[in-house]
């Protein structure tokens, strides 16, 4: 067993820093041995405070410093690929923000590569199924505890939009999150997925139709359906009702108690992602440290992040068509068997 991960996490933005400050605070078994942004003022701001800490500006820095054993890439998609392919030539524990790459084909040359070297590096940071609403929720599909599951309802709520949020982030940075909780949830592939454009929000920037519904089916055809809504203004929510045989089962929604005062009742929605899914972000870097320290990953696969790509591309080609489209996945390795 590893002793300790010494992780060079690549990427000092809003996710980066993010696991920065957990990995140096809140995971045992773990610490930061450098930070690489191309802001590099950005990184020496992100290891203030972190003996030992180094910041560099590229990743080619970190992979060869001898006092790096691990990484963490929290890069935007398009950098990864480069990034995982130098990381899986080193035999390095590797835990890859969502998307594991932009694009299927890329995707599943990651798979090729990381099966060529025979065991499991890469472990994809699709973070929702640490949260322990959706493992208590996995728990009732496996145990068959209501009977089968046969439906599976979505809810996807953002406040806002940053700049330049375009009609197919919708589907790839907001949509990829249900996609692998449906894979998730059922254990099986999606098979099929379509795109409805209703009644647009006036608070949507041009360029940008919102709310929209995607209907999908898996391989038992288990359906599946997501309302993403990402200038809701009222706040973060994410929740999902799943109907089963023999009851229904509802996860996510309000936060905080239910309050009734001073002839008002209500409770809390959680402004943003970090503090919906905090606890289960810390729940996924331990499990990663953790698995890695064992010559394992805890989580997510490469298929994973191959699968959703897969999946993503489906539905853009959906948005844009009106069309049910097709997901289409080359054959599973044995490695991830």
């Amino acid at each position: 067993m590893t002793d300790i991960l010494r992780v060079a996490v690549i990427g000092a933005g809003r996710m980066g820093a993010d696991h920065i400050k957990r990995l140096s605070t809140r995971i045992h078994g773990a610490e930061v041995a450098a930070v690489v942004d191309v802001d590099i003022a950005r990184a020496q701001a992100a290891i203030e405070g972190i003996d030992g800490a180094v910041a560099l500006a590229s990743a080619d820095e970190a992979l060869n410093n001898g006092d790096v054993n691990a990484v963490l890439i929290a890069t935007p998609g398009f950098l990864h690929e480069d990034i995982l392919y130098k990381a899986l030539e080193k035999d390095f524990p590797i835990l890859c923000e969502k998307p594991l790459t932009p694009d299927a084909e890329s995707s599943w040359n990651v798979v090729q590569a990381e099966t060529a070297l025979g065991h499991k590096r890469i472990q994809v940071g699709f973070m929702r199924r640490f949260d322990a609403e959706y493992a208590a929720l996995g728990s009732v599909i496996r145990d068959a505890e209501l009977g089968e599951l046969l439906m599976l309802h979505h809810q996807h709520r953002n406040p806002s939009t940053p700049e330049g949020f375009t009609n197919e982030m919708l589907i790839n940075d907001s949509v990829v999150h249900e996609f692998d909780a449906i894979r998730f949830f059922t254990g099986e592939e999606i098979t099929s997925v379509q795109v409805r454009l209703g009644k647009a929000t006036r608070n949507a920037p041009k360029g940008q139709h919102d709310p929209q519904h995607v209907l999908i089916e898996t391989e038992s055809g288990v359906l599946a359906d997501v309302e993403i809504y990402v200038n809701a203004k009222f706040g973060y929510e994410v929740a999902t009702q799943a109907s089963f045989e023999d009851g229904i089962v509802s996860i996510g929604g309000d936060g905080g108690p239910y309050v009734r005062s001073a002839g008002r009742w209500g409770g809390q929605v959680t402004p943003g992602f970090e503090e919906r899914f905090g606890a289960a972000y810390d729940v996924e870097v331990q499990a990663w440290v953790d698995a890695a320290r064992r010559g394992e990953i805890g989580g997510p696969t490469a298929w994973d992040g191959y699968a959703t790509a897969a999946c993503c591309e489906a539905g853009v080609k959906a948005q844009k068509s009106g069309e049910k489209v097709a997901v289409h996945l080359n054959e599973k390795p044995d490695l991830y068997r």
